[in-house]
């Protein structure tokens, strides 16, 4: 496929949103891309839960229903932001450097969660997670767009050995029983998959 054959198929004007939920994952999203984002979510969260069952993870009720919507939220995150509806909706002219970081704050809110109902109220875990979070987004986002995707990925990789290797030995941060997924899947849907700006490539009329 030759550049033009590429080039034709982005399209960076989209509808108007009418509802919530285009506002929510972009408007003029195709029924294939509805089916990605919901089906594997709603799979991999009823996997997960069980697999958590299966390996007899002492939670509560409300921890399954709280690990169930922190999978649900951050699998569905990392392939709806994935989408070219989502790039171009989240990556419009009006969306700034302000309102991305407004995005990653708002996942404070999972850290939260995970630390008060997981982690036993460990609020270095908290700390030390959400502003290594913030000082690697505002790394990203200060980066010039063309090498912005390769710094990405290398934060995003010295963030998976941080977590797996080097900080198992750290009271607080060693891996969640049940919750091992959470922090690899946490900075891949904020790092990679919602900050980084891609093409919108859209089907062949």
């Amino acid at each position: 496929m030759n550049d033009d054959s590429f080039h034709k198929n982005i399209e960076w004007n989209y509808p108007t949103p009418t509802t919530s939920w285009d506002k929510f994952v972009g408007p003029g999203a195709t029924k294939s891309e509805h089916l990605l984002m919901l089906l594997p979510t709603v799979l991999l969260t009823a996997l997960l839960l069980g697999w958590a069952a299966w390996q007899e993870v002492q939670w509560s009720i409300w921890q399954y229903i709280i690990a169930g919507f922190l999978a649900f939220d951050l699998i569905g995150g990392v392939i709806t932001n994935a989408t070219a509806p989502a790039k171009r909706w989240y990556h419009r002219s009006e969306q700034n450097l302000t309102q991305h970081l407004k995005f990653i704050a708002l996942h404070g809110i999972q850290l939260l969660l995970v630390t008060c109902f997981f982690n036993d109220f460990n609020w270095w875990f908290f700390a030390g997670t959400y502003g290594y979070l913030f000082a690697a987004a505002f790394l990203v986002l200060k980066t010039p767009l063309y090498i912005q995707r390769p710094v990405a990925f290398g934060i995003y990789t010295i963030t998976l050995l941080l977590w797996t290797s080097f900080l198992t030995s750290v009271e607080g941060f060693s891996s969640i029983p049940g919750l091992d997924w959470f922090v690899p899947v946490f900075f891949f849907k904020l790092l990679i998959s919602h900050l980084l700006i891609e093409e919108p490539y859209r089907p062949q009329e």
